[in-house]
């Protein structure tokens, strides 16, 4: 257990542990940092992409740190490369994909994990993560 310390004054405690490998069918998920914040590191591979989606809460930032992402925010596709910086406030209808080439992101979110609302997925699943 780590404690981070924000600059307003509040105090969170968060879990660092081995990452939580999950396997996803677009790629996997890496769980690293669990508590008042959640990082994760995503993999889409080439070709793939995660469901269209919103959260009714969960408000995230998305660094992508290798490859090409096509990132749809609002209805709006853009490409972006390493060291580029995604913002996703909730309520915002957005999808993750990846060209041609593999892409690895890093996602920072507030704690809501299950706060998933999906609208089209090309994998079959329903609405909830």
């Amino acid at each position: 257990m780590s404690e981070l310390t924000d600059p307003g004054t509040a105090t969170w405690q968060v879990t660092v542990a081995a990452p939580q490998h999950t396997d996803k069918p677009w790629g996997h998920e890496e769980l690293l940092i669990r508590g008042g914040y959640v990082l994760k590191r995503l993999y889409v591979r080439g070709g793939q992409r995660l469901s269209l989606q919103y959260h009714e809460h969960k408000v995230e930032t998305l660094v992508v740190t290798s490859g090409e992402a096509e990132i749809l925010l609002d209805g709006v596709l853009g490409r972006y490369g390493p060291g580029e910086i995604v913002h996703v406030p909730a309520g915002v209808m957005h999808r993750i994909g990846a060209g041609e080439g593999d892409v690895e992101l890093l996602e920072a979110s507030t704690p809501e994990l299950e706060d998933v609302i999906r609208v089209e997925d090309d994998y079959g699943r329903s609405d909830q993560a």
